[in-house]
Formats: structure tokens, sequence, C-alpha cells
């Protein structure tokens, strides 16, 4: 069993005992048991799974890091969303708007920050339809 806490910039979002977490970091997907060996991982915008009393817990996640070390995970993440929590009219529309200033290509349109909201929107879309 692993204690879990999740921490944005708000604050902690919840504390949970996982038997498994999958996660995807930025050099691909992977799955974390008890017993695991310490490990630090940046995190992408992508889901979360946590293996809860055999039951997956799925959230959106923004980019951020996580760190396992003797069973105590800690998950830093920018924002987070539980599956239950996605609002998907506004990830939809989010999606839109993004997609509306990469079309824009001005001078004032952030083409980054622009891809990173779209990534976000489609991720909460895809995970409310999964």
């Amino acid at each position: 069993m692993m204690q879990v806490k999740i921490v944005t910039p708000q604050g902690l979002y919840g504390s949970f005992d996982a038997n498994k977490i999958h996660c995807t970091t930025v050099v691909g997907e992977c799955t974390l048991l008890s017993n695991h060996m310490p490990f630090v991982a940046m995190l992408q915008i992508s889901k979360l799974i946590l293996t809860v009393d055999n039951i997956d817990k799925i959230f959106a996640i923004s980019s951020g890091i996580l760190h396992l070390s003797d069973n105590k995970v800690n998950i830093l993440v920018d924002a987070i969303e539980g599956k239950e929590e996605i609002d998907l009219e506004r990830a939809k529309k989010s999606a839109e708007r993004a997609k509306k200033r990469l079309e824009r290509k001005d001078a004032n349109t952030s083409i980054r920050r622009a891809e990173v909201s779209l990534q976000r929107a489609l991720n909460r879309i895809n995970i409310k339809n999964g």
C-alpha cells in the first residue's frame, strides 16, 4: 500500500491509500506498485489512475512532478480533476477557444500557451468520454 498525496497550487487535493499508480511521464507510461524503489518523474498532461481498494480512480492532470520513496508518494500538479468532476461542455468550449487562437496566428497569440490549453482540454474530454 502506498500513501499518496496530491497537491496543487491551491493546496491539498486529496490523500489516498493506493495499491497501484499508473501515470504518464515525459519518457512514457509507467505503473508503480508498493515497495517500488525511490522514483522521481516529470508528469505530462495525461490521465492519472490510482487503484484504491481494487477500484480505479481516474483523474485528468496537467503537468507536474511525482516523487515516491518508502511507499509515500507526493504528486504535485498544476491542476487536477477527477473523471466525475469534469464539466464536458466547459472542456469542449475550452478546446474550441484554443483552436481558434491557434488558427489566428497573429503576433498577440502565444502559440505555446494555446497548444497547452488545447492539450489540457482534449485530455479532459478524452477522460470524461473514456
